[in-house]
């Protein structure tokens, strides 16, 4: 598969990076010889200093030939109009980021797929919708709805009080039936639990869990229910705008925004939230506007150091719940490692969305994991495909997947060794990220 990728910013070159490891034919246009740099030294990939908008750079990129052209630029107009041009010139596929919601709208989905615009990804959005449902589910770190919500995916922090510390999973502890753990982050490692394994304070699990036992499973993991009612955001852009327009009915929002155009753009489009014009990196600030008074916090500004450090600020003024935007991803690890709370960057996120595209018919979904170089995948089985043919006991999965569950006829249901997939049932499997390919052949 041919692809060609319009802008080498954060999201254009994670994802480049992310793709080259795949066998694909990667192609990067940015017009910036500074932003390509040693990419095409150091990955699989052809890079070309142009203007993604340019016929002649198109044309010399080998546009014409690709199978999915994707431009990403900060730039809205110029992503369209280069996926415009890319059409007209024979991509089979586009796809465009954007920032006007209004596009993204069920409605106007056919308008722009007869324009030539394939696809349409708006990342902040996504990183909004992630917000509300951490601020929604405030126990855990990560939520995730699975097989149209007949399961639940929950990522939680093992504190003391859990029932399951030092509990191995060869001791038939967790053969209950009621949830599942599909994988454990320690430290920096991801752990795919054997018999061996055992939970331990401090570990990240990731269970999968019918809705029906949920309390069950939170009872286990020792975590109580917590009323998140005051919210302040620090930092007003378009993320934090997004997520206080859907939150603002069932919460009070206060957001904290130095920029003063901001926050008029803010008073207008979210009239019931309270913008403060300030500098929320000012911990007098912070005391000022209630900060100790707050359920949760939530740090959406465009420095990933200040959104680290004023998390780390708020549980210090007993905040309980804290979310921080990371975008650099090498920071991620050392913000786990700071316990800062949910941790979010819309470069892997949006990365998720695009790389679904890209998998076999049977791939229901993917979903990225930040806190983890992992991915939860659903698949359908299909008749004759080789996940039906065998118990799960018998499949030679690679070793670093793990079924989590499966959702038959609309229910979820928990996997064992001696279950049997049948055709239609989708299959939620948590893995490493370069292992997706491999699955995919127990589908087909």
């Amino acid at each position: 598969m041919r692809i060609v990728i319009a802008g080498a910013g954060e999201v254009g070159t994670h994802l480049a990076k992310l793709l080259s490891r795949e066998d694909m034919e990667i192609s990067l246009l940015d017009e910036s010889p500074d932003r390509l740099g040693d990419l095409s030294a150091n990955y699989d990939m052809l890079t070309k200093v142009g203007n993604p908008t340019s016929i002649r750079d198109q044309r010399d990129i080998g546009v014409k030939d690709c199978d999915l052209f994707i431009s990403v630029t900060p730039h809205e107009t110029e992503n369209m109009t280069a996926c415009l041009i890319a059409n007209s010139l024979g991509a089979k596929r586009t796809l465009a980021r954007i920032d006007n919601y209004e596009y993204l709208l069920p409605e106007n989905r056919k308008f722009f797929e007869n324009m030539g615009l394939n696809h349409l990804i708006y990342p902040e959005v996504l990183a909004a919708n992630e917000i509300e449902e951490s601020l929604r589910t405030n126990w855990m770190r990560y939520h995730l709805h699975l097989g149209n919500g007949a399961l639940e995916l929950c990522v939680v922090k093992v504190r003391e009080s859990a029932k399951i510390v030092g509990k191995a999973f060869a001791s038939g502890v967790y053969n209950h039936g009621k949830y599942r753990i599909v994988a454990i982050k320690r430290d920096q490692e991801t752990i795919i639990p054997r018999g061996h394994d055992t939970v331990e304070v401090g570990d990240m699990v990731y269970c999968v869990c019918p809705k029906i036992y949920m309390e069950y499973m939170r009872e286990e993991l020792g975590k109580n229910k917590r009323e998140i009612k005051n919210v302040i955001f620090f930092g007003g852009d378009r993320i934090a705008r997004k997520a206080a327009t859907e939150l603002i009915g069932e919460m009070n929002i206060k957001v904290i925004e130095k920029d003063r155009a901001l926050c008029d753009i803010l008073s207008e489009k979210v009239p019931d939230a309270l913008i403060i014009n300030a500098d929320g990196s000012d911990m007098d600030v912070l005391k000022e506007e209630g900060i100790q008074d707050a359920d949760a916090f939530v740090a959406v500004t465009d420095s990933s150091e200040a959104n680290i450090f004023a998390c780390l600020a708020a549980k210090r003024f007993g905040v309980r719940k804290t979310i921080a935007e990371v975008e650099n991803l090498d920071y991620i690890p050392m913000a786990e490692g700071l316990d800062i709370g949910t941790v979010l960057n819309k470069k892997t996120i949006a990365a998720s969305y695009i790389y679904q595209m890209l998998l076999d018919a049977s791939v229901r979904g993917v979903h990225n994991l930040t806190s983890a170089d992992a991915e939860i995948v659903e698949f359908e089985a299909k008749e004759g495909s080789l996940i039906t043919k065998r118990k799960v006991k018998d499949m030679d999965l690679p070793a670093e997947a793990n079924i989590g569950g499966i959702v038959r006829a609309g229910e979820g249901i928990l996997v064992n060794g001696d279950t049997q997939i049948i055709p239609g049932d989708v299959v939620v499997l948590f893995c490493k990220s370069h292992v997706i390919r491999n699955l995919e052949r127990f589908f087909q």
